[in-house]
Protein backbone atom coordinates (compact mmCIF):
# COMPACT_ATOMS: atom_id res chain seq x y z
CA UNK A 1 0.00 0.00 0.00
CA UNK A 2 1.42 3.01 -1.12
CA UNK A 3 0.40 6.18 0.37
CA UNK A 4 1.45 9.77 0.96
CA UNK A 5 2.64 11.11 3.83
CA UNK A 6 2.10 12.08 6.58
CA UNK A 7 -0.69 10.02 7.39
CA UNK A 8 -3.72 9.94 9.68
CA UNK A 9 -4.73 7.07 11.46
CA UNK A 10 -8.09 7.52 12.67
CA UNK A 11 -9.52 4.54 14.94
CA UNK A 12 -13.16 5.67 16.25
CA UNK A 13 -15.00 3.29 18.98
CA UNK A 14 -17.51 3.12 20.87
CA UNK A 15 -16.55 5.40 23.75
CA UNK A 16 -13.70 7.59 22.08
CA UNK A 17 -11.97 8.32 18.78
CA UNK A 18 -8.10 8.13 18.88
CA UNK A 19 -6.50 10.29 16.27
CA UNK A 20 -3.07 9.68 15.09
CA UNK A 21 -0.66 11.68 12.76
CA UNK A 22 2.56 10.59 11.68
CA UNK A 23 4.78 9.30 8.69
CA UNK A 24 6.99 6.02 8.51
CA UNK A 25 9.83 7.59 10.81
CA UNK A 26 7.18 8.14 13.92
CA UNK A 27 4.58 9.85 15.29
CA UNK A 28 3.89 13.66 14.64
CA UNK A 29 0.88 14.44 17.15
CA UNK A 30 -1.72 12.15 19.03
CA UNK A 31 -4.57 12.44 20.74
CA UNK A 32 -7.92 10.29 21.88
CA UNK A 33 -11.81 12.43 21.75
CA UNK A 34 -14.13 11.77 23.82
CA UNK A 35 -16.68 11.32 20.79
CA UNK A 36 -17.54 7.65 20.05
CA UNK A 37 -20.18 5.74 18.44
CA UNK A 38 -21.61 4.77 21.75
CA UNK A 39 -21.19 7.93 23.33
CA UNK A 40 -22.57 9.85 20.83
CA UNK A 41 -25.62 7.60 20.50
CA UNK A 42 -26.69 7.28 23.96
CA UNK A 43 -25.94 11.19 24.04
CA UNK A 44 -28.29 12.25 21.05
CA UNK A 45 -30.31 9.45 19.52
CA UNK A 46 -33.82 8.24 20.96
CA UNK A 47 -35.70 8.06 17.77
CA UNK A 48 -35.65 5.43 14.54
CA UNK A 49 -34.73 6.83 12.64
CA UNK A 50 -32.17 9.13 13.62
CA UNK A 51 -33.95 12.80 12.77
CA UNK A 52 -32.44 15.66 11.51
CA UNK A 53 -32.25 17.50 14.70
CA UNK A 54 -30.44 14.45 16.79
CA UNK A 55 -27.82 14.43 13.80
CA UNK A 56 -27.13 17.60 14.23
CA UNK A 57 -26.77 17.44 17.63
CA UNK A 58 -24.17 14.52 16.80
CA UNK A 59 -22.66 16.61 14.13
CA UNK A 60 -21.93 19.64 16.34
CA UNK A 61 -20.38 17.42 19.22
CA UNK A 62 -18.38 16.01 16.48
CA UNK A 63 -17.24 19.46 15.22
CA UNK A 64 -16.60 20.79 18.51
CA UNK A 65 -13.82 18.74 19.36
CA UNK A 66 -12.32 18.40 16.16
CA UNK A 67 -11.58 22.24 15.88
CA UNK A 68 -10.28 22.24 19.16
CA UNK A 69 -7.82 18.93 18.48
CA UNK A 70 -4.13 19.65 18.73
CA UNK A 71 -3.47 17.06 15.72
CA UNK A 72 -3.28 18.93 12.85
CA UNK A 73 -5.35 17.56 10.76
CA UNK A 74 -4.53 19.77 7.82
CA UNK A 75 -1.25 17.75 7.44
CA UNK A 76 -2.68 14.61 6.74
CA UNK A 77 -1.98 13.57 2.96
CA UNK A 78 -3.68 10.37 3.41
CA UNK A 79 -6.51 8.82 5.65
CA UNK A 80 -6.43 5.34 7.39
CA UNK A 81 -9.08 4.34 9.17
CA UNK A 82 -9.17 1.03 11.48
CA UNK A 83 -11.13 -0.70 13.66
CA UNK A 84 -14.80 -1.41 13.95
CA UNK A 85 -16.39 1.56 12.60
CA UNK A 86 -14.69 1.89 9.58
CA UNK A 87 -14.55 -1.49 8.23
CA UNK A 88 -18.38 -1.85 8.61
CA UNK A 89 -18.59 1.46 6.83
CA UNK A 90 -16.52 0.10 4.30
CA UNK A 91 -18.49 -3.59 3.66
CA UNK A 92 -21.96 -1.48 3.74
CA UNK A 93 -20.13 0.98 0.99
CA UNK A 94 -18.59 -1.99 -0.76
CA UNK A 95 -22.50 -3.52 -0.67
CA UNK A 96 -20.81 -7.02 0.82
CA UNK A 97 -23.56 -9.60 1.00
CA UNK A 98 -21.76 -10.66 4.03
CA UNK A 99 -18.61 -9.37 6.18
CA UNK A 100 -15.44 -10.02 3.94
CA UNK A 101 -12.40 -8.80 5.84
CA UNK A 102 -9.92 -9.34 2.67
CA UNK A 103 -12.55 -7.73 0.32
CA UNK A 104 -12.62 -4.74 3.39
CA UNK A 105 -8.90 -4.85 4.06
CA UNK A 106 -6.72 -2.12 2.35
CA UNK A 107 -10.22 -1.46 0.72
CA UNK A 108 -10.40 2.46 -0.58
CA UNK A 109 -13.63 4.52 -0.39
CA UNK A 110 -13.74 7.75 -2.09
CA UNK A 111 -14.96 10.53 -0.19
CA UNK A 112 -18.41 10.65 -2.54
CA UNK A 113 -18.79 6.54 -1.41
CA UNK A 114 -18.28 7.68 2.53
CA UNK A 115 -21.02 10.66 1.95
CA UNK A 116 -23.97 8.36 0.68
CA UNK A 117 -22.96 5.42 3.04
CA UNK A 118 -23.09 7.61 5.87
CA UNK A 119 -25.94 9.28 4.82
CA UNK A 120 -27.62 6.00 4.27
CA UNK A 121 -26.65 4.89 7.59
CA UNK A 122 -28.02 8.02 9.72
CA UNK A 123 -31.53 8.31 8.00
CA UNK A 124 -32.18 4.34 7.69
CA UNK A 125 -34.21 2.43 10.49
CA UNK A 126 -32.77 -0.06 12.71
CA UNK A 127 -34.88 -3.15 10.76
CA UNK A 128 -32.97 -1.44 7.59
CA UNK A 129 -29.64 -1.62 8.96
CA UNK A 130 -30.27 -5.22 10.57
CA UNK A 131 -31.16 -6.77 7.11
CA UNK A 132 -27.80 -5.86 6.20
CA UNK A 133 -25.78 -8.42 6.82
CA UNK A 134 -22.72 -7.20 6.70
CA UNK A 135 -23.50 -5.10 9.91
CA UNK A 136 -22.75 -7.25 13.13
CA UNK A 137 -25.52 -6.69 14.77
CA UNK A 138 -23.46 -5.38 17.96
CA UNK A 139 -23.33 -2.05 15.75
CA UNK A 140 -26.62 -1.86 14.40
CA UNK A 141 -27.72 1.38 16.47
CA UNK A 142 -24.39 3.08 16.76
CA UNK A 143 -23.01 2.62 13.69
CA UNK A 144 -24.49 6.05 12.16
CA UNK A 145 -23.20 8.11 14.39
CA UNK A 146 -19.28 6.37 13.60
CA UNK A 147 -19.82 6.68 10.12
CA UNK A 148 -20.49 10.68 11.36
CA UNK A 149 -17.31 10.67 13.30
CA UNK A 150 -15.46 9.48 10.00
CA UNK A 151 -17.19 11.74 7.49
CA UNK A 152 -16.72 14.67 9.33
CA UNK A 153 -12.93 13.76 9.39
CA UNK A 154 -13.06 13.50 5.76
CA UNK A 155 -14.83 16.83 5.40
CA UNK A 156 -11.93 18.78 7.12
CA UNK A 157 -8.82 16.77 5.59
CA UNK A 158 -7.13 17.40 2.25
CA UNK A 159 -7.77 13.73 0.88
CA UNK A 160 -10.65 12.81 -1.30
CA UNK A 161 -10.05 8.75 -0.47
CA UNK A 162 -9.49 6.96 2.45
CA UNK A 163 -7.98 3.41 3.33
CA UNK A 164 -9.47 0.95 5.76
CA UNK A 165 -7.61 -1.83 7.65
CA UNK A 166 -8.46 -4.44 9.42
CA UNK A 167 -5.52 -4.04 11.52
CA UNK A 168 -6.29 -1.76 14.42
CA UNK A 169 -3.76 0.18 17.33
CA UNK A 170 -3.54 -2.38 19.53
CA UNK A 171 -2.13 -4.48 16.69
CA UNK A 172 0.26 -1.35 16.60
CA UNK A 173 1.00 -1.67 19.97
CA UNK A 174 1.45 -5.06 19.68
CA UNK A 175 4.23 -5.11 17.15
CA UNK A 176 6.01 -2.38 18.94
CA UNK A 177 6.55 -4.79 21.52
CA UNK A 178 8.40 -7.73 19.46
Amino acid sequence: MDLPSPYLVADIGGGSTELILGTADGILAAQSLDIGSVRLTERHVTSDPTTPAELAAITHDIDELLDKTAVPLAEAQALIAVAGTATTVAAVALNLPEYDRTAVHHARLTAEQLRETTHWLTTSTKADREAVHSIHPGRVDVIGAGAQILQRLVTRLPVQTLTVSEHDILDGIALGLC
